[in-house]
């Protein structure tokens, strides 16, 4: 577990999700940063387009209204990468075809470390989330 974890936890336990504006919220500076946003879900070929990871952050993404899947397979068995890892956004893309696909439904989350590559917002309609950043 991350040190940053239980300040990213109690945020998530402690606010009413459902009343959050759009866009970003610092919890703890620069280290732990929550984004809320509702955008139109993707079909898995669209989502799969950005199949990413990160190196310096953990996702926790909480889905908040709508159904979503999510793409997953390992870092270490994706062998395709896909461009150059950005360091300034910290993202990188792979072609690879992912292991398996799971759903989130409203109050459920996922983490996501820098090993697991992932591809959200598969899904129809919109979907609304919140992802919390925390920095390694």
């Amino acid at each position: 577990m991350h040190v940053n974890f239980p300040k990213a936890f109690a945020f998530l336990t402690e606010m009413d999700l459902s009343e959050l504006e759009a866009g970003p919220h610092e919890i703890s500076g620069k280290d732990v940063v929550a984004t809320v946003f509702t955008k139109p879900a993707k079909t898995r070929e669209e989502a799969l387009q950005k199949f990413e990871c990160h190196d310096k952050h953990i996702d926790i993404q909480v889905c908040l209204q709508g159904k979503e899947s999510i793409a997953w397979k390992p870092r270490g068995a994706c062998k395709s990468p896909k461009g150059e890892y950005n360091q300034d956004k910290d993202v990188g893309y792979y072609s690879d075809y992912p292991d398996t696909f799971f759903q989130l439904l409203p109050g459920q989350f996922a983490i996501f470390f820098p090993e697991d590559v992932h591809a959200p917002m598969i899904g129809e309609g919109e979907i609304k989330k919140i992802v919390v950043k925390v920095k390694i």
